[in-house]
C-alpha cells in the first residue's frame, strides 16, 4: 500500500533516518526525519499558478512543537497548543533564512513550508533535526529548489574540542563555549546563527568549517532520497528577461539614480529615488500591466548595478564612506530619570532608546515548552515601530523579523551577565528603535549594555556589535563595514558580529547569493573586530564600566544560604511562617530547595528585619543566652515565649518572678513581649526559659538570688489513675498518669519541664 522510501547514516554518533511514501502523500513533498528518539515531519506544499500582478516569492515556514512529543499536555485554560512560542518563531526563521535565496529570481509560485515535531527525546534539538526534514522535503517536491542544504549545531568544549550536535544544557553548560547552527550547501555556507563565550575569530571560523564539512554527509543523505522518490520537477518560466527594458530606462533615469545614490542624507536620498521610479513608472504607463510590472523590477536591479558597481569598481559607498568606515557614534546614559537604566544609542541614522528594568524573583517569564516548566531571569525585547523609517504601518503587533532581531541581541549580551547567585535579579531589557537606517539589533547590542551598565549591573566586559555587508560579482568582492539600509537591500550579504574586547559573544549571518566562501568569511571576521573596537572606544565615552550600586529606584536583594533541613521551618505549616515575615517587615522572600533565600525590597531597613527574623529562625538556641520574645500561649503552668523568629519554649509559673505567683496572667498576657533567658534545651530540642533572672526593662542579667532548693527523694508509683495517687507534696510528685496537664518532676527536686504530652 505503501511506496515507502528510507535513507539512513550514522552522524555525531546517533542514526539519522529520512523516510518518505508512507505520511502526509497529498502534500507535494514530504519526509519524516529521526535523529536519536527525536522525530518530525515536514511537509511542502505549492500553489501551480501565480496571483496576478503578484511580483514577490510568498514563502511561508511554519514550525510547531506538539507537546505530545514530551508525553505532555499544554497549561493553560485551553490544553492545546496556540499561537506560536518565541522558540518555535526562531526555529521557523530559522529554516525559511538559508532557503529562500535557493529559489530562483522570478519565481512566484506560493510555498508553504510545514515542521512539526511529533517526538522529542529530551536531548537531540529539533531545530536542526526539522531544518533537514524541511530541506529534503522541498528537495524531492519538484519545486525549483537549487538545494537541498544540511544543518549542524556545533558546540566547542572548554577543551578546544569542537562538538558535533551537543545539547542545549551542554552547549553552554560548565564545559561549553559555544551554541552554533549552520545551514549550508554543499559548496558553500548560507547562514549561521550563534552564541558564545567570547570565542577568537579563529575559534568561531573553525567552528563554522567544521559545521559545513559535517552538513555535507547530511546533504549526501538528502540526495539518495532524491534518487529514490524525487518528483518530476516543474517546468515553469521564470526567466522575467529585464535586459532590453533595463537599458531603456538607463537612458531614462540612470543618471537621476546615480546622482540620489551620491546624496549622503536618507531622507533627501528616498526623495530623489521616488522622483526617478515615477519618472519610470512616467515611462511605461502606456503599456501592459506585465510590463509595467517588469520594468519596475528593472528599476531595482538597475538601482542595484549602479550601486554595486561603484563600491567594487571605485570603492565609492552610498554615504562616502570608506569600505571599512563606521558612521559617526554617539551615546549617552542616565537619559530618563524614573528608569533603572537607560541608554540613547545614535549611530549615524540608526537610534536605539534602550531601557534596563531589575526586577525580583516573581518576574522571571515562565516558558512551557517540550522540555517542561523553566523560568527566564534574562529578557530583551526589541520593537520596530514604522515611524523608525518615516512610513505609517501597523503598530503595536510583535513581527518574526522583531522577534528574530531582540533574540539576536539577547545571544550578544547573555554571555557576559553575572552569575545570577551573585546578582539575584530579574533583568529586561527593552530597545525601542527611533531611527532607522541600518543594523538596529547591533544598536540594541550597544545601547542594552550601556543601559545594564547604568542600571548598576556588573556585567563582565562591555559588549559591541557591528554588521558587515558584502558584494560579490564573480571572484571580485568588498566587504563593508556598518551597513546602511540601501547597502544591506541591495548586497548579498548581512553579517552581523558581537563581542567584547576578549571575544566574539554572537554570530549571525543570512546571504541572498548561493553562499559564501571562507576566504570571505575571514576577512569580514576581522574587519569586524576592528569596527568592535572603535564602537567600544565611543561606548566608553559614555560610560565605562558598571555603576558601583543599582539604581535608587530599584529593589534591593539580599541573598542569604540556610542549611536545607532548615527551610521546613523558614516557611511554617502551610507557609504560614515566610507569610507572616513578609507581613510583618514588608520584604519580599523566596526561597528555593537548595535553601538559597532572597530578600528584596527598596527599604534596607525593611530587608535587614526579614533577614534578622529568618536567621532567628535557623539559629540554633544557646543555654544561658538572652533572647527577646512574645508569649504566644498561656496555660496553667506557665507562658509559651516565642523567640529567635521560629521558636518557642516555655516559661513555667515558678520562673516568672522571683516571688511565688499564683497565675501566669498576673504576670503576662498573650502578645506581651518579653525578655528570657535560655536554661536548658533537652534532647528533644524542648527548651525551657526564665523571665525572672532578666531585667525585663534593660535585658540585663540578674543575679539569681533565690536559694536552691533541696533535691527530695523519690515518690512511689502514684497508681493508674490520671491526675490520682498524691501522696503528698503536690510540687514533688511522681507520674501523675496519662490525664493532659500532668506535671512530671521526678526526682529533680521541683525543677521545671517541658510536660510529656507538649513533648509528643
Amino acid at each position: 500500500m505503501f511506496d515507502k522510501k528510507t535513507v539512513s547514516i550514522e552522524w555525531g554518533g546517533k542514526t539519522l533516518t529520512l523516510e518518505t511514501g508512507q505520511i502526509a502523500r497529498q502534500a507535494d513533498g514530504a519526509v519524516l526525519a529521526t535523529y536519536g528518539e527525536t522525530v518530525v515531519l515536514c511537509a511542502v506544499t505549492a500553489a501551480k499558478s501565480v496571483r496576478e500582478g503578484q511580483d514577490f516569492f510568498p514563502l511561508t515556514v511554519h514550525y510547531q512543537e506538539k507537546f505530545s512529543a514530551a508525553g505532555r499536555i499544554p497549561g493553560g485554560f485551553f490544553k492545546r497548543e496556540g499561537r506560536a512560542t518565541e522558540k518555535e518563531t526562531l526555529t521557523s526563521r530559522l529554516i525559511d533564512r538559508p532557503v529562500r535565496p535557493l529559489f530562483p529570481e522570478g519565481f512566484y509560485n506560493e510555498i508553504n513550508v510545514i515542521a512539526q515535531v511529533l517526538s522529542y527525546d529530551g536531548e537531540t534539538e529539533p531545530d536542526i533535526v526539522a531544518m533537514i526534514a524541511a530541506s529534503a522535503a522541498l528537495t524531492i517536491s519538484g519545486v525549483p529548489f537549487m538545494g537541498p542544504i544540511g544543518a549542524a549545531r556545533v558546540g566547542f568544549s572548554n577543551d578546544g574540542d569542537y562538538i558535533l550536535n551537543p545539547s542545549l544544557d551542554s552547549a553552554l553548560g560548565e564545559d561549553g563555549r559555544l551554541d552554533l547552527v549552520v545551514a549550508a550547501t554543499q559548496d558553500a555556507v548560507m547562514m549561521v546563527e550563534s552564541e558564545a563565550k567570547e570565542l577568537t575569530e579563529e575559534e568561531m571560523l573553525g567552528a563554522v568549517m567544521f559545521a559545513h564539512e559535517e552538513s555535507r554527509k547530511v546533504i549526501g543523505a538528502i540526495i539518495d532520497l532524491a534518487e529514490q522518490a524525487a518528483k518530476d520537477p516543474w517546468e515553469m518560466d521564470t526567466s522575467d528577461d529585464t535586459s532590453a527594458i533595463k537599458e531603456k530606462l538607463r537612458g531614462i533615469v540612470g543618471d537621476d539614480i546615480a546622482a540620489a545614490y551620491k546624496l549622503t542624507d536618507k531622507s533627501a536620498r528616498s526623495d530623489a529615488l521616488n522622483d526617478a521610479r515615477a519618472k519610470a513608472k512616467e515611462a511605461f504607463a502606456e503599456e501592459e500591466p506585465q510590463t509595467q510590472m517588469v520594468a519596475n523590477k528593472a528599476v531595482k536591479k538597475l538601482e542595484a548595478e549602479i550601486v554595486r558597481g561603484a563600491i567594487l569598481k571605485d570603492g565609492q559607498r552610498i554615504d562616502g564612506r570608506k569600505l571599512d568606515q563606521v558612521r559617526p557614534i554617539e551615546a549617552m546614559v542616565g537619559l530618563l530619570p524614573r528608569t533603572h537604566g537607560s541608554a540613547l544609542f545614535t549611530r549615524g541614522e540608526t537610534q536605539a532608546i534602550c531601557t534596563t528594568t531589575l526586577g525580583t524573583k516573581d518576574a522571571e517569564q515562565m516558558i512551557d515548552g517540550l522540555e517542561g516548566l523553566s523560568y527566564n531571569h534574562f529578557m530583551l525585547h526589541y520593537n520596530f515601530p514604522p515611524y523608525s523609517v518615516g512610513e505609517v504601518g501597523r503598530f503595536g503587533f510583535t513581527s518574526r523579523r522583531e522577534t528574530g532581531h531582540g533574540k539576536l541581541a539577547w545571544r550578544a549580551l547573555h554571555p557576559v551577565l553575572p552569575a545570577h547567585e551573585d546578582f539575584p535579579y530579574t533583568i529586561r531589557i527593552l530597545s525601542d528603535i527611533t531611527e532607522s537606517n541600518g543594523s538596529s539589533s547591533m544598536a540594541t547590542v550597544c545601547g542594552g549594555c550601556l543601559s545594564m551598565m547604568d542600571a548598576g549591573v556588573p556585567i563582565e566586559r562591555p559588549v559591541s556589535g557591528i554588521a558587515m555587508g558584502l558584494i560579490l560579482e564573480g571572484d571580485d568582492f568588498a566587504v563593508l563595514s556598518d551597513i546602511l539600509g540601501d547597502e544591506d537591500h541591495l548586497g548579498d550579504m548581512d553579517f552581523k558580529v558581537a563581542g567584547s574586547e576578549k571575544g566574539i559573544t554572537s554570530l549571525q549571518m543570512d546571504i541572498k547569493v548561493a553562499g559564501i566562501t571562507q576566504e570571505i568569511m575571514k576577512t569580514a571576521l576581522e574587519q569586524a573586530k576592528a569596527g568592535r573596537a572603535h564602537i567600544l572606544g565611543e561606548m566608553t565615552k559614555a560610560l565605562s564600566g558598571a555603576r558601583g550600586e543599582v539604581s535608587k529606584h530599584a529593589p534591593r536583594i539580599e541573598t542569604m544560604q540556610i542549611d536545607k533541613s532548615k527551610i521546613r521551618d523558614v516557611i511554617g505549616t502551610g507557609g504560614k511562617v515566610i507569610r507572616e515575615i513578609v507581613a510583618e517587615t514588608g520584604a519580599k522572600v523566596d526561597i528555593d530547595d537548595e535553601g538559597v533565600i532572597k530578600i528584596s525590597s527598596s527599604n534596607a531597613d525593611e530587608i535587614e528585619a526579614a533577614k534578622k527574623w529568618i536567621e532567628g529562625i535557623v539559629e540554633e538556641a544557646e543555654v544561658g543566652k538572652i533572647y527577646n520574645g512574645k508569649v504566644v500561649n498561656i496555660v496553667d503552668f506557665g507562658a509559651f515565649v516565642n523567640f529567635m523568629g521560629g521558636k518557642d519554649g516555655l516559661v513555667h509559673v515558678s520562673e516568672m518572678k522571683n516571688e511565688r505567683v499564683e497565675k501566669p496572667t498576673d504576670v503576662v498576657s498573650e502578645g506581651q513581649e518579653v525578655k528570657v533567658k535560655v536554661l536548658e534545651i533537652d534532647q528533644r530540642g524542648k527548651v525551657r526559659l526564665s523571665m525572672r533572672v532578666v531585667d525585663q526593662e534593660t535585658g540585663e542579667e540578674l543575679e539569681d538570688t533565690r536559694p536552691p532548693r533541696e533535691p527530695r527523694e523519690p515518690r512511689g508509683d502514684r497508681g493508674p489513675r490520671g491526675g490520682g495517687g498524691r501522696g503528698g507534696d503536690r510540687r514533688g510528685g511522681g507520674d501523675r498518669g496519662p490525664r493532659g496537664g500532668g506535671r512530671d518532676r521526678g526526682d529533680k527536686g521541683g525543677e521545671a519541664h517541658v510536660p510529656d504530652f507538649l513533648k509528643d
